[in-house]
């Protein structure tokens, strides 16, 4: 299609700017001057995808290298899918505006299960064969993919050629590696794949085989050839040294976090037990501050941004914290660039720290209780007192701050209705703490937020064998907790149960999901994460359709002795350790951090030093 008819397509949908290129630091290279093509998929809309790190790590990492091109390519909005279709436009990259069918590699990154249909989705847009077996050439790209879902990679194993697990950083150039090395050798894409498989940290599911028992859960899986029986996950061990980049690339229309990223350390001390983050993410890795300082800085001054995110699962348990602050603020202040800390802890909030963030630019404060009573917070290893949210929101407050989001879970294991109405009880003490305040800004109302997420059970937590909260019951839970609340100082939001649902049954799924997907893209589905998008009565249909019963993957309790989807991926936290979390959580028993002693997990497999135990 010529440019000008192209030019007039993109004017008939929203956000045009979505689908050009050409922004501000994308790279763009002679494609006959490479050896390889990568696609970067990010399956969501531009201003998701622009927003992660990871993304923006990987590709610019994989362009510092004269032998591979690295472009983005991002799910379409309806209103332009629909433009690709009627036209037969095929989805394509950004940078070079060429299909993805033309690339050597296309990559997806895996970040939350209702992306599950992009994926499908974008690959048919790209005139590239959904499942794998239908790919058994070098006429089609290799697919892989990555991320945090990619934990539990089966209810996709019919479509990924190779999954990446754990951090992308040495497996993917590893894997670039060999692809080179095998067409150099004229060797087929099948060697190529088996070969790829005995790299550490690459999954190749057609090298498997699962067997189930007559009541649905699995019997065995079997590795096929020389395929390894485990599959560990690759961490990266020194974050000083490891790739960064120093400009990202200035997008043309808003995204959703359009600010510099700095990452701090990877992995997570705590052990709440409802979050795979804390537990698939494990050991504990840091940066130096004056390695972040220095990084946090070129972005800002190579990007033009007036805000840095100080990024980690838990950003106040970073050691180096203070350092890090006092260093930044000498160049933040006079740049007039705001430093924004997100997964903050309240029970290790100091003041001083407090002052440092409100010295340039002050707003409202995030925190994430996650249950409203103490017995809950027991259960689900949260590790902080009323008495310590009460007092950091007093201290908040005291310096000027009107405005507290408090981040709570629905549906959690044993919750009761007394658990529900203590979110409301401890939202009502937050604000009473504010007017109990001599120095609050007279005639300037207080603003408590309660977002309420439903609680997923999602593979390596002590949480993988619980039951998620049936459908009708969820509704019931949410109107209990409104009519809880007392004041309209307080609000609430919640998101709609049935796409919690379908989470759930995809983060603990097994390979007979393949099905539903190919059955859910029959039907149209995508883009699934948005409310405008999702259609319940079709996937319904076609979970009907496929004889699947979504309650056997969501709402059904595992034993600890079954065979679960995911027990060949070895991501170093033993399935010992996390049943004996399980049982912990059932007798009301909290679990110490890492810091303060070491529990055994499994982590400390990586050794040198990376973990806290320091084995």
């Amino acid at each position: 299609m010529d440019a000008k008819r192209f030019e007039q397509l993109l004017l008939t949908v929203q956000k045009p700017g979505r689908y050009t290129g050409g922004e501000l630091n994308s790279v763009v290279k002679d494609k006959n001057k490479v050896d390889v093509r990568f696609a970067f998929c990010f399956p969501d809309t531009y201003e998701i995808g622009m927003s992660h790190l990871g993304m923006k790590i990987l590709y610019s990492q994989f362009n510092a290298r004269d032998d591979i091109w690295c472009e983005r390519v991002f799910a379409p909005w309806v209103d332009f899918e629909q433009v690709m279709r009627e036209n037969n436009i095929p989805i394509y990259a950004l940078e070079s505006h060429d299909s993805i069918d033309k690339f050597d590699f296309v990559g997806f990154t895996l970040q939350y299960e209702l992306s599950y249909t992009n994926v499908l989705n974008m690959l048919e847009l790209g005139g590239i064969p959904l499942k794998t077996k239908d790919r058994p050439d070098w006429s089609t790209p290799v697919v892989v993919a990555g991320g945090p879902c990619a934990c539990n990679p089966e209810p996709l194993a019919d479509f990924i050629d190779i999954f990446f697990l754990g951090e992308g950083e040495e497996v993917d150039l590893e894997v670039i590696d060999l692809y080179k090395e095998c067409r150099r050798k004229e060797l087929s894409k099948s060697e190529f794949i088996k070969l790829a498989a005995k790299i550490e940290g690459v999954y190749v599911p057609s090298l498997y085989s699962v067997s189930y028992k007559d009541d649905g859960t699995i019997a065995s899986v079997e590795a096929l050839g020389d395929a390894p029986k485990t599959v560990r996950k690759r961490i990266i061990k020194d974050l000083d040294n490891v790739f960064y980049p120093d400009r990202f690339i200035v997008p043309f229309v808003e995204i959703v976090h359009d600010r510099a990223v700095e990452e701090v350390f990877r992995g997570c001390i705590r052990g709440c037990r409802f979050c795979q983050a804390g537990y698939i993410y494990r050991p504990v890795r840091e940066k130096s501050a004056a390695v972040a300082n220095k990084q946090a800085k070129a972005l800002c001054d190579n990007c033009g941004f007036d805000e840095v995110s100080l990024s980690s699962l838990s950003t106040s348990d970073y050691r180096e914290i203070e350092s890090l602050l006092g260093e930044m603020l000498t160049w933040s202040e006079e740049d007039n660039v705001s430093i924004a800390l997100p997964s903050l802890r309240i029970d290790n909030f100091p003041k001083e720290l407090l002052q440092k963030i409100q010295s340039v630019r002050k707003s409202s404060l995030t925190f994430a209780p996650e249950a409203g009573t103490q017995r809950l917070r027991d259960v689900i290893n949260k590790n902080i007192t009323e008495d310590e949210i009460i007092s950091t929101c007093k201290m908040a407050f005291e310096s000027g701050y009107t405005a507290v989001k408090l981040y709570f879970m629905l549906g959690l294991p044993t919750e009761t209705p007394e658990d529900l109405e203590g979110i409301a009880e401890l939202a009502q003490k937050v604000v009473d703490e504010y007017y109990s305040n001599p120095t609050r800004k007279k005639g300037k109302p207080v603003s408590v937020n309660i977002s309420v997420a439903t609680f997923v059970p999602k593979p390596f937590t002590p949480f993988q064998f619980e039951p998620q909260a049936r459908l009708e019951d969820i509704p019931e839970k949410q109107k209990h907790l409104l009519s809880s609340v007392r004041t309209k100082k307080i609000t609430v939001s919640y998101h709609q149960s049935y796409t919690s649902l379908l989470e759930g049954v995809f983060a603990r799924g097994d390979r007979r999901l393949c099905e539903v997907l190919m059955k859910a893209r029959e039907k149209g589905l995508r883009l699934d994460g948005w409310d405008e998008c999702f259609d319940h009565e079709k996937w319904l249909e076609a979970f009907d359709e496929c004889g699947v019963d979504t309650a056997f993957y969501a709402s059904r309790k595992r034993e600890y002795d079954e065979i679960l989807p995911w027990d060949h991926i070895d991501y170093c936290v033993s399935k010992k350790f996390l049943i004996n979390e399980n049982m912990l959580a059932h007798e009301g028993i909290t679990t110490k951090n890492c810091r303060q002693e070491c529990n055994a997990c499994g982590a400390a497999c990586f050794g040198e030093g990376v973990c806290y135990e320091k084995r």
